[in-house]
Formats: C-alpha cells, sequence, structure tokens
C-alpha cells in the first residue's frame, strides 16, 4: 500500500495511490531547487507579480474541478471546496498586488551620517509540509508570499492530498512559473528530516498538529532553521451577553461547524455566562442537531464526513473518554452507522479537566459548552489550555468586549463576530499553536533577509 492515496471518507474506497519519492529523486530536486533560487532572486518583482496573477486566474477557472479533489481527497463539501478556491484567488491576488510595496526598501534614520535602509531580500530554497485540511488554501498562504519575495519551494503535502498537489503544481507551471521555482514531492518522513537537514534548505513551514511541529521544530533548531508554526488551536467563543441571542447561537454553529469542524481555528469551547447560558445551551444544542451530514457533494448536506476512518475513532474515543467521567452529551456523541467516516453533530457540557476533552483540541463536530460566573472566569477558563490561536467575544458593552480580549492568550480576537480571514489579515498563534505569521503584511516577512545598507554618499541606487 503506497503511503500517498486518495481514500474517500464518504465511502471508504481508495480511489488513487502514487509512489513516494526515492532517495535519488530527493537529491535531485534539492539540488534543482538550490540552483532555481539563483536565478528566481534576480527575477523582477513585476514578472513575479504577473505569474501570481496568472495563478489565481488558473484557480478561478478551475475550481469546479479542483473543488471535486479536495471533496474525493478529505470531505469536505463542494461549497466549502469552492470557497476555499476563492480565498486562495484572494491571497494570490493580493500578494501580486501588494508584494512590489510591502518588500520595498524601508529608510532608517542614522546618527551616523549618510544614508541607511533596510533591504528585503529571499533566502533561498524553502521547505512547506501542509495538511489535509484545506488542501489549497494552506499552501496558497505558504507559497503565494515566498514566490513573491524570490525564494524557492519544496512542498510536501499531507499523504491523502497527493491529487490536490499535483493540481497546485500543475497550476504554478500553466501559469509561468520556472518549472524549479515549485516542486512537489512524495517524500517520507524520514526523507523530510534529511530534507531540513540539508544546508540548501534556508527555512521550514509547517501547518499540522503540535506533534509534528514540534517534530520539524527540533530538527530545525538543531540545523539552525528558521521555522514557521501553524499548530493546533482549543479556540474559545464567549459570549458574556447579548441583545440577540438567536443570532449569537447561529454564528457559534457556524464557528463550530466550518469544515465539518476540521479547522484549527474553529470555534471549539464555548464559554458563557450564568445569565444566558441555559438558554444558550437550549437553542444551540437544538441547531447542532438540525445540521445534517452526508454525501458531501449533495447541496442539501451541512457538513460532510471526517478526514479518514482513523480522524473518525479518535474523536469517538474523545466523546467516550468525557462521558465515562460524568460529561452529559446534548446530542450526537456517537459515528453515525454505515459506511464513510461520518460523525453526527454533538454538544457535550460538565467537561472538567479530568477528561480529554478538556485539554485536547476536539477535531470534528462536537462542540464543549462551559457556564461562567463573570468576565474574569471567561477569561480564567479560556487561558486554561496549552493553545493561543483565536477567540471570539461577544458582549453588548465593547469596552468590556475589548477589555476581555486584551487579556486572552491568543493570537487572534473578534469582536461580536465568529473568527473570520482575509488575505491582507495575519493568521497565527502563540502557545503550543505555533509560532509565527502567514498572510498579511506580516506574512511576507517571516523568511526575508531584512539586509541592512549604509552608505556614506546621501544616495543610494
Amino acid at each position: 500500500m503506497s503511503l500517498y492515496q486518495v481514500v474517500n471518507p464518504a465511502t471508504g474506497e481508495t480511489v488513487s495511490e502514487f509512489p513516494t519519492a526515492t532517495d535519488a529523486t530527493i537529491a535531485d530536486v534539492l539540488a534543482r531547487v538550490h540552483e532555481s533560487y539563483q536565478s528566481w532572486r534576480t527575477s523582477a518583482k513585476t514578472e513575479r507579480s504577473k505569474i501570481l496573477h496568472r495563478v489565481a486566474d488558473l484557480y478561478r477557472d478551475r475550481a469546479d474541478a479542483l473543488a471535486a479533489v479536495i471533496t474525493r481527497e478529505m470531505g469536505k463539501t463542494t461549497a466549502e471546496a469552492l470557497g476555499e478556491i476563492s480565498f486562495v484567488v484572494d491571497i494570490y491576488r493580493y500578494y501580486a498586488d501588494q508584494g512590489p510595496a510591502l518588500l520595498a526598501d524601508a529608510p532608517l534614520a542614522s546618527n551616523t551620517g549618510g544614508t541607511a535602509w533596510v533591504r528585503k531580500a529571499p533566502v533561498g530554497a524553502l521547505l512547506g509540509i501542509m495538511p489535509w485540511n484545506y488542501p489549497y488554501y494552506q499552501v496558497a498562504r505558504f507559497a503565494a508570499p515566498n514566490i513573491m519575495i524570490g525564494n524557492t519551494i519544496l512542498l510536501k503535502h499531507a499523504p491523502q492530498c497527493p491529487e490536490s498537489a499535483l493540481a497546485m503544481e500543475r497550476i504554478f507551471h500553466d501559469a509561468g512559473l520556472p518549472a524549479d521555482v515549485y516542486i512537489n514531492i512524495f517524500a517520507t518522513n524520514e526523507q523530510v528530516a534529511e530534507i531540513i537537514a540539508d544546508p540548501r534548505i534556508c527555512g521550514v513551514s509547517v501547518t499540522g498538529s503540535e506533534r509534528a511541529g514540534t517534530a520539524v521544530a527540533a530538527i530545525a533548531g538543531k540545523n539552525l532553521k528558521k521555522v514557521v508554526l501553524e499548530l493546533g488551536g482549543s479556540d474559545p467563543f464567549i459570549v458574556l451577553d447579548t441583545d440577540d441571542l438567536a443570532k449569537v447561537v447561529g454564528e457559534a454553529v457556524g464557528a463550530r461547524m466550518e469544515n465539518g469542524g476540521q479547522a484549527c481555528n474553529a470555534s471549539k469551547r464555548f464559554i458563557v455566562a450564568d445569565a444566558i447560558y441555559d438558554e444558550f445551551v437550549e437553542q444551540f444544542t437544538a441547531a447542532m442537531a438540525s445540521c445534517k451530514t452526508g454525501d458531501p457533494t449533495h447541496p442539501d448536506t451541512s457538513y460532510g464526513p471526517l478526514s479518514s476512518e482513523q480522524a473518525a475513532r479518535n474523536l469517538q474515543e474523545q466523546v467516550e473518554d468525557a462521558v465515562s467521567k460524568g460529561a452529559t452529551v446534548r446530542t450526537g456523541g456517537r459515528r453515525v452507522s454505515g459506511p464513510g467516516a461520518f460523525f453526527e453533530p454533538s454538544v457535550l457540557t460538565d467537561v472538567v479537566p479530568e477528561m480529554r476533552a478538556f485539554r485536547e483540541e476536539l477535531f470534528g463536530p462536537v462542540a464543549v459548552v462551559y457556564r461562567v460566573a463573570n468576565a474574569d472566569e471567561a477569561v480564567a477558563l479560556a487561558n486554561d489550555t496549552p493553545y493561543g490561536l483565536g477567540a471570539s467575544v461577544y458582549s453588548a458593552n465593547e469596552e468590556l468586549a475589548l477589555d476581555v480580549a486584551d487579556r486572552l492568550d491568543t493570537g487572534m480576537v473578534w469582536i461580536n463576530a465568529p473568527e473570520g480571514g482575509g488575505a491582507e489579515l495575519p493568521f497565527g498563534g502563540t502557545k503550543r499553536s505555533g509560532v509565527g505569521r502567514e498572510l498579511g503584511p506580516y506574512g511576507i516577512e517571516e523568511f526575508v533577509n531584512k539586509k541592512l545598507i549604509h552608505t556614506p554618499s546621501a544616495t543610494k541606487d
């Protein structure tokens, strides 16, 4: 059985398989991606911008076919797959349009005389290690800024996403990107370790589990390589008060059920003030129970299967652990009978620290609701997690909401709105949710050499 294969999680059928790279192939691509950097680094920013615009055009033009691929690979509904591709188009266009200005020289006042400035230069060949849950989007937020910078890329995608990995490589080539500036590799974990250690690789970006990030960071640190780590999250959705509970409940369901609950920045812990807790739980449970899972290609399906049989088993074990220790299942809590990795929309209450569900990330359609007395208790509970990715805070008192936002140990906070995003908005967390930022102006600065240039003359080239 091949490591890289498409197993449709809606049916359990193995659709396609691809061979892993040989050691000779890895040696070859390392040489090629390093060599291509020598010329790509000197290419004009205007040319890079034109290529990224063509990449965006091709994603737009091929959207239906690309959406079908990831629905087959990881179970995303057709509607959500098309939404992901739309976001990808925005990301490539953002860096195509804004990249030259974001990379412009930054003048510095100097007390030593002469003229000083910082030039944002490329650093070299990079390795990207990407996950399955957003196959195109995760790659775009790494690849777009770094191609704009003038870096080159080896891309190792998740083993269950070989078809989308090849489709992305084809798009780059069809858009006119030189062939060896972006190279897809079907590498093993052992080969990845060797790639990171290779002196021709100048940095590594990982989006994935805490376990994967820890392993990669250890190798990168040993070899003095820069890393960007976008890892897990157990994001709080805090409701202190509201003038429109039905609206908040609707947004809470959407925040939990995006991508079938398989998003690192999906809201997973719902922390609700005592005064509205009972009514929130009643409405939220009913709304969650109404979500419909099934064929991800059917327009009436709310969310598809989990990404794999193993993912469904893992989630079931987490729920069963909580229930065995006293958690209350308000709705769901079980696998859906029949073929496929389907799981019922679920709500748990009475979850306490002794349960796995209190500390671990629940990657699927399971929400946990907590009762708190006030804002101080909400902050304490929200911060009582190893993760620190994002959060939402709801209150009619904006001053109170902003105060809570300031006290949260997270990389992102949304006030009176579910967590969202945009190509121009930086994405990233703190604590065990990772290091570094992607997207927006901060995302283009992770893998650049901020080179100081000083000249005694009054004019610079």
